[in-house]
């Protein structure tokens, strides 16, 4: 049996080809013209020699040329690699190097950081440019015209015949090491999340208009807000960078009935002065990403007159294992309880499965969303899924109901505006200063962001830095969503018997 998350894309277009799919700004796409661009795409990739099986990451924000490399890619049975936008040369030629990319298609807008990183890769060969004129089909020396490719390319009218549980995309989250892992998701991890959350979690039919302003590089945005609803016929309004006035224009301009976003963005458009003079139709709204605050909620439904329905996932997991629904009561504070055919264990420090209700252990995910494990890290993806058992990081408890509670994270992780962001990797590139002697990263709250990333340094003898001068390091070598935006000097470090620094002890 052969599956191709392609597939989504295209039995759309074969029902309603004169749908709008894609919107932005002022200009709308059909599922005709969008399906016809990612076949003469997939036709492209095909022609430079990409074949099944090999790499092609994507440095695109959110517009049309993301969907048509998408599900242009997936279609000829090559991986898709989604970067951040934001990361840094460094961080794009890591990425590259780690995932054995063969291609990277970028936006004219990042496409300095880009061509830094790729010429410094080893295994990837094509630089494919993106703009936004349509007409523009030029581009510097050796690279190529994704509009020009599409424009000059035999169509691939076919898809690739990729097994269920073949690699279709890896989402790269950092870890405790500092450095980031690729999650290899298959094609049945990604078709069925996002059918799911399509039928059984939200009812997205054709009438559907989502407003996509979450990164599509991000699983929650490119699960829930963009294959969900393009594999029912739906309408998927892009909105490239998050800002509330234009996310109401969009909203009431297209009719926007399903959002999806993190706590921030709900802060946002709860507080924007002006948010009183769009008339919306929402009436789904969906938050993940972090812990949205109760309060927030109750606002924003009695404001919008929604139920925003919470809940929870990772990369790891496709990304959604959690959810309050519909068709059960929603528990303010809750990630609701695990979807149809994914389980969720609590172990305690030792390993033993919790079985009390509101007691703490880590939650433990095991189902059809879990990844295959992580790109050429068998050690990490052994000390995570063990026995089938993908274990998170994350300290939650259940209730009498079967629904979930997040209430600590067992890793250092900090969560700033949706983003996952790990102390490790900063503090490594503190490390690097050379004025520091030591450097603990930390998580503080922050109204807007959730958590805000702070760094506590000590300085070598002698050494001088202002906090200027370490913040304008740090955004040289670190994506804008990591970097730390206040840092505290201190003689030394706090540190146990052992040497290792308490974080506890700062704040």
């Amino acid at each position: 049996m052969s599956l191709n998350v392609a597939t989504l894309l295209h039995e759309s277009a074969r029902q309603n080809p004169e749908r709008t799919a894609l919107a932005i700004g002022d200009t709308t796409l059909s599922y005709d013209m969008v399906h016809g661009a990612v076949q003469r795409f997939a036709g492209a990739l095909r022609g430079l020699g990409i074949h099944p099986g090999q790499h092609v990451a994507l440095l695109l924000p959110n517009v049309p040329q993301f969907t048509i490399a998408y599900f242009g890619t997936l279609a000829i049975g090559a991986v898709v690699v989604p970067l951040n936008v934001l990361l840094t040369p460094d961080e794009v030629t890591y990425h590259l190097n780690d995932s054995d990319a063969v291609a990277l298609v970028t936006w004219e807008g990042f496409f300095e950081s880009a061509e830094a990183g790729f010429n410094r890769t080893e295994s990837c060969h094509h630089l494919i440019i993106a703009k936004a004129d349509p007409t523009d089909i030029s581009a510097p020396d050796g690279t190529s015209s994704m509009t020009g490719l599409i424009a000059t390319a035999e169509p691939y009218l076919d898809h690739a015949p990729t097994m269920p549980d073949d690699p279709a995309v890896i989402l790269y989250t950092s870890g405790t090491t500092g450095y980031p892992k690729g999650a290899e998701l298959t094609h049945f991890n990604m078709f069925f999340n996002a059918r799911y959350c399509g039928t059984s979690l939200l009812p997205v039919s054709a009438d559907t208009v989502s407003l996509a302003t979450l990164p599509l590089f991000h699983s929650f945005g490119q699960t829930v807000a963009h294959n969900a609803v393009l594999g029912r016929g739906g309408t998927v309004v892009l909105l490239p960078r998050f800002e509330p006035i234009p996310a109401l224009e969009l909203m009431q301009k297209y009719r926007v009935n399903l959002f999806a976003g993190v706590p921030t963005m709900y802060f946002a458009l709860l507080h924007t002065p002006e948010a009183d003079d769009y008339d919306l139709d929402l009436e789904y709204c969906v938050s993940g990403g972090a812990a949205m605050p109760v309060e927030v909620m109750k606002a924003f439904d009695e404001k919008y007159g929604v139920n925003i329905l919470e809940g929870y996932g990772l990369s790891e997991t496709s990304p959604v294992a959690s959810f309050n629904v519909l068709d059960r009561p929603k528990k303010a504070g809750s990630i609701g309880p695990p979807l149809w055919g994914v389980q969720f264990r609590l172990e305690d420090d030792e390993g033993n499965i919790v079985t009390e209700t509101d007691t703490p252990g880590e939650i433990c995910i095991k189902g059809h969303n879990v990844m295959r494990g992580y790109y050429k890290k068998p050690e990490a993806t052994a000390e995570a899924v063990i026995d089938g058992w993908f274990h998170t990081g994350d300290i939650g408890t259940r209730d009498e109901d079967g629904y979930y509670y997040i209430v600590d994270r067992k890793k250092d992780m900090i969560i700033r505006g949706g983003f996952n962001v790990y102390p490790r990797e900063i503090e490594e590139v503190l490390y690097g200063h050379p004025a520091i002697a030591e450097a603990a990263v930390i998580g503080v709250p922050h109204e807007r962001q959730g958590e805000e990333v702070k760094a506590i340094v000590a300085l070598k003898p002698g050494a001088q830095a202002t906090e200027e001068e370490l913040i304008a390091y740090c955004k040289e070598h670190l994506a804008a969503y990591k970097y730390p935006r206040s840092f505290e000097f201190q003689a030394a470090l706090p540190k146990g018997p052992t040497g290792k620094i308490l974080k506890r002890k700062l704040s």
